[in-house]
């Protein structure tokens, strides 16, 4: 495989990284760990572990595609400040890539599928 190949490989998102960043763009401000994974629930029926998902954060945020901030403590005693996530510009334009990519797969089967 050429360098060029292993970059490409390289960029690629999995599954889970894909709908993890469809769920940061969706929930804005308020992304982070939970309600990424209920949103990948309720939108896809897929049961996604928090740790699946944090995992997924991780190797995003180490690709440059999504940034964290820790927000404030929780106000319960003891409570744990939350890492809230974005995205970064990279992953919008690896989501339209990827979203391009789909359709284009998709084009003209809608009549074999029926």
């Amino acid at each position: 495989m050429t360098d060029h190949a292993d970059q490409k490989d390289a960029l690629r998102l999995g599954e889970l990284e894909h709908l993890v960043l469809l769920a940061i763009l969706r929930l804005g401000d308020e992304a982070y760990g939970v309600p990424i994974a209920e949103q990948i629930k309720e939108r896809t029926g897929r049961e996604s572990s928090r740790t699946a998902v944090y995992v997924a954060l991780t190797r995003l945020e180490k690709r440059g595609l999504v940034s964290s901030r820790m927000g404030d403590p929780t106000p319960e005693r003891g409570g744990k400040a939350r890492r809230y996530f974005r995205l970064e510009p990279a992953a919008i334009e690896r989501i339209r890539e990827s979203k391009a990519s789909l359709e284009r797969m998709w084009e003209g089967l809608d009549p074999i599928l029926g």
